[in-house]
């Protein structure tokens, strides 16, 4: 049997102490402890931030590989092409360690990413080190864990990442059929998902240098992160619980949201429309579309100016007004700038791409140049996307897909659905939402920057002679889940428009208050 680093646990205990003729007993593996605090505060910030820096730590929309869509995927691959936070990684590991008071004879990196930490920490302390084998070979000794060691000693685990707990205990079972002992686990950053309550429950103690509630208020207090974006990250950690006595508040949250805020979801969007569209709604609290399917231009124009500050868009119909003029489009979008809502032309593109270009860009009503957001069906195929998004991508213009219609007998449902679904996600930057009735049923996800309007909402519910379907904005926002409600003769149509858009106003922002 080749020689062991370490002849009995009375010997880790002195080997080092003796060399150095440090009288005091050591603890965290061999490094001396210190008569001070272990972690330190601003040490800590700064490698919070180094990890952001680098993308170690990023926010946006990620799918787990439970499937989930997470707004924070925390990636600690990329450190070993840094060796200034692999090396500061180590050492705050090695830290909590000695400030905990943590005693093993050796240690083992889970697989794969926690072994160069686990090597680091191994150099630089003068531990041994083991590993295991992922795949174990069916030739050779087939061991599943390499390296000198005697049965009955105690190793650490070493970890990057820590959600359920599961990744570890593939590792300490392995480490326990051949004779080690495991009491503790140290982790660069835990989730706070349930994983240290799993790791109890085997009688593990769980180290962390960064519980993720930590990593949040350091890139909050130097403004890396929204509040908004705090609380949609912490609703996504209390709601997504893993483990025994997962109690949903690992993170101090008071309760899990129903729905995020729109000013977080403005986060979650690579399309600029989206995201002014999502802070405009947030800023003017307002989730109302006022559809104006007026008989002119002129009458189209006194609307937007007299209902204006209530609406966060305005939705047109550019063929409807015969008096349609570039003095009409140039006087439209100076109220949409003074009473700050964006235009949106239900132009409902349905051809091939090479069409569409024309069409978008080019002709009587040059649509491109004056209206912040479009829609089209999905019939011809994700090639519309492509023609329309070569002339409003540059513009910063938006596209809604008409995945749903609130009329009678719409074919728009189901498969056709899931196939708008799909294509959004292929051009994020492009497609900024979508023309639903009821994305709360939708089985496929999808991303939660998309915006959802949907149409035929009224107060009263019910339905019109022509097969149009009516919803309640609390229906619609709460029930639906609805981001805009659309509603057009349920205002201009009253006797008083103004009157009656501030209680459409009030019944959208409150449904969507209350789903919060």
């Amino acid at each position: 049997r080749p020689p062991h680093p370490r002849a009995s646990r009375r010997d880790v205990t002195r080997v080092r102490s003796e060399r150095s003729s440090n009288p005091n007993p050591i603890h965290a593996g061999h490094a001396p402890p210190s008569p001070v605090a272990m972690v330190n505060e601003d040490k800590i910030d700064a490698l919070i931030l180094r990890l952001h820096e680098i993308e170690a730590v990023k926010f946006g929309e990620f799918k787990l590989k439970s499937g989930l869509i997470s707004p924070i995927y925390v990636d600690l691959r990329v450190i070993v092409s840094y060796p200034d936070v692999l090396s500061s990684v180590a050492a705050c590991m090695w830290d909590v360690l000695k400030s905990n008071g943590a005693e093993f004879d050796n240690m083992c990196g889970v697989p794969y990413t926690a072994l160069p930490i686990a090597t680091c920490m191994s150099l630089n302390n003068d531990c041994p080190m083991l590993m295991r084998r992922k795949e174990v070979k069916d030739y050779g000794t087939k061991k599943a864990i390499e390296g000198a060691f005697i049965a009955g000693q105690t190793c650490l685990v070493v970890e990057d990442l820590v959600t359920s707990g599961a990744s570890v205990m593939e590792t300490v079972e392995p480490l326990h059929e051949v004779g080690l002992k495991v009491k503790d686990v140290v982790v660069l950053i835990d989730r706070e998902q349930g994983g240290e309550a799993r790791l109890k429950s085997h009688d593990l103690r769980l180290h962390a240098v960064l519980p993720l509630s930590r990593v949040l208020v350091t890139l909050e207090k130097h403004g890396k992160m929204t509040a908004d974006l705090v609380n949609t990250v912490k609703a996504f950690i209390a709601a997504n619980q893993t483990g025994p006595n997962a109690s949903g508040n690992e993170m101090g949250a008071a309760a899990p949201a129903k729905r995020a805020t729109y000013a977080s979801r403005a986060e979650l969007t690579e399309n600029q429309c989206a995201k002014d569209l999502w802070r405009l709604m947030d800023e003017k609290k307002t989730n109302l579309c006022l559809s104006a399917d007026v008989e002119s231009a002129a009458e189209l124009l006194a609307l937007a100016d007299a209902l204006g500050p209530e609406i966060c868009v305005l939705k047109t119909h550019c063929d409807l007004y015969p008096d349609f003029s570039a003095d009409f489009v140039t006087k439209l979008a100076a109220l949409a700038t003074k009473h700050n809502f964006m235009i949106f032309e239900d132009r409902k593109f349905a051809d091939i791409g090479n069409t569409v270009v024309g069409q978008y860009a080019s002709g009587v009503h040059k649509i491109a140049d004056w209206s912040h957001i479009t829609n089209a069906h999905i019939v011809p195929g994700s090639g519309i996307i492509d023609g329309l998004k070569s002339v409003g991508l540059p513009k910063g213009r938006g596209l809604l897909l008409l995945a749903e219609m609130s009329s009678a007998g719409t074919m728009a449902k189901g498969a056709y659905t899931e196939a708008a679904i799909a294509m959004a996600a292929k051009h994020p930057d492009f497609v900024m939402g979508f023309i639903s009735t009821n994305p709360a049923a939708w089985k496929v996800k999808w991303s939660a920057g998309l915006v959802q309007m949907t149409p035929g909402v009224q107060l009263g519910g019910g339905g019109d002679a022509m097969g149009q379907q009516y919803n309640t904005p609390d229906r619609v926002i709460r029930e639906c889940g609805s981001d805009v409600i659309i509603v057009g003769r349920g205002i201009y149509k009253a006797a008083d428009p103004l009157a009656e858009a501030k209680k459409y106003r009030a019944a959208g922002w409150d449904a969507y208050a209350g789903a919060l």
